[in-house]
């Protein structure tokens, strides 16, 4: 009989979200009349935009007639929409070559993981999105975890917390083969500056470490003097991949659209091509992003399409302000929200999980444990911008009774 892959041993519990979900119906369930309203996971509500909901009615009817049905697409991705992304939202400072379209940023993470095999070494901002810890376990990457530390022993935890204004000193950081590094950061929203990627690019080239540059949240920065990718520091061509997605500033949770830009000038030790490789995994394992969708995708970068877009990461931001102002109105100290849709809310002495609890079956609303993003989670919690403006107004209020 087949054994278990060992490693899914290690990963302690379920995954985050659906033990929200979980917890979410056990109050549900005890309170049946109760609404509950959801500011926890980070998933989209407000409906696609007219110009994208047009592009993609289109291509699918086209997808019914013999003069517009097309089967398997280049696995890499359409060339228009490869150039579009490289030109829109890199200003041409990558190549389109470079650009490889996906179903996602998450699913990249996880074929990247592959691309680099159990043998690499890893270093994790703390707290950080889940995927990138556990998709390491399962490729056996991490070592065993270490319950006293809520750790895994091979695995580089970066504390990013209010001391360090959640930016690790790059000077602590010891050389590994990866460092994830996401910015917007989720969970806490914080923002690098363009010094702070200069020193973490300046490291991982003196390390010899490649970055995987989280950039799923980029539209949400409103101030202009701070980086939407990696690409804007000198040097990062040469230690980089920028993972990023659709999902967020256009609603495409559910339809599912991302893509990574991998530079040529990325090499291995051995001076074989990063791109090749990676161009060689997704080539094997993926099918290519659905044509209807990347007809999406195209017109989510026409003017129309990327006007759109900013109204929708208006509204989620106005509802980041809104919660903001709730919890300042509370008391309760908090980040992010600014240049980012998430919260990140402070209670000191507080375990995460026992906040989570205390709000959920006390005022029916739904946040994120810090705790579940890494041990320098513990005594946050994530509030979502993300929802209905009557749910946050309704959540605000709701808050406001919450017994601290």
């Amino acid at each position: 009989m087949a054994k278990r892959n060992a490693n899914l041993a290690k990963l302690p519990g379920g995954y985050l979200f659906p033990e929200i979900n979980r917890r979410k119906k056990a109050c549900q369930d005890a309170h049946p009349e109760a609404d509950i309203i959801s500011l926890g996971i980070g998933n989209t509500t407000e409906p696609l935009t007219p110009h994208i909901t047009q592009a993609l009615a289109k291509a699918a009817e086209g997808m019914g007639m013999s003069d517009g049905y097309s089967g398997y697409g280049d696995e890499q991705g359409f060339e228009a929409l490869r150039g579009k992304i490289a030109e829109k939202l890199y200003n041409n400072v990558v190549d389109p070559e470079e650009v490889l379209v996906s179903d996602g940023a998450k699913c990249d993470i996880g074929r990247l993981q592959l691309l680099f095999g159990a043998d690499a070494s890893v270093a994790v901002q703390d707290p950080s999105y889940p995927v990138y810890v556990d998709g390491s376990v399962i490729v056996g990457a991490t070592g065993d975890f270490d319950e006293s530390k809520q750790q895994y022993g091979g695995v580089h935890y970066m504390a990013c917390t209010p001391e360090n204004n959640f930016f690790p000193d790059p000077a602590d950081l010891p050389p590994t083969d990866l460092i994830y590094f996401c910015s917007p950061n989720n969970p806490t929203g914080a923002v690098a500056t363009k010094d702070q990627l200069k020193a973490l690019v300046d490291v991982a080239r003196k390390n010899r470490s490649i970055i995987i540059f989280d950039s799923a949240y980029s539209p949400y920065i409103c101030d202009p003097e701070l980086p939407r990718s990696i690409f804007e520091i000198d040097g990062a061509r040469e230690c980089a991949i920028e993972v990023s997605s659709f999902s967020k500033p256009v609603g495409f949770t559910g339809v599912r659209l991302g893509w990574t830009v991998c530079p040529k000038e990325l090499v291995f030790e051995d001076g074989t091509p990063v791109l090749q490789d990676w161009n060689r995994i997704m080539t094997t394992v993926f099918n290519g992003a659905s044509n209807i969708i990347q007809h999406g995708g195209l017109a989510a970068l026409d003017e129309q399409g990327l006007a759109e877009m900013r109204e929708t990461v208006g509204f989620y931001m106005e509802n980041a302000a809104l919660i903001k102002a709730c919890l300042d109105d509370m008391g309760v100290q908090n980040y992010g929200g600014e240049n980012a849709p998430y919260i990140w809310a402070h209670f000191p002495g507080c375990d995460s999980w026992d906040v989570f609890a205390k709000i959920l079956n006390e005022v029916f609303v739904v946040t994120t444990p810090g705790a579940g993003f890494g041990p320098a989670g513990q005594g946050f919690v994530r509030f979502s911008a993300f929802g209905h403006r009557k749910s946050i107004l309704e959540a605000t209020q709701r808050l406001k009774r919450l017994s601290l």
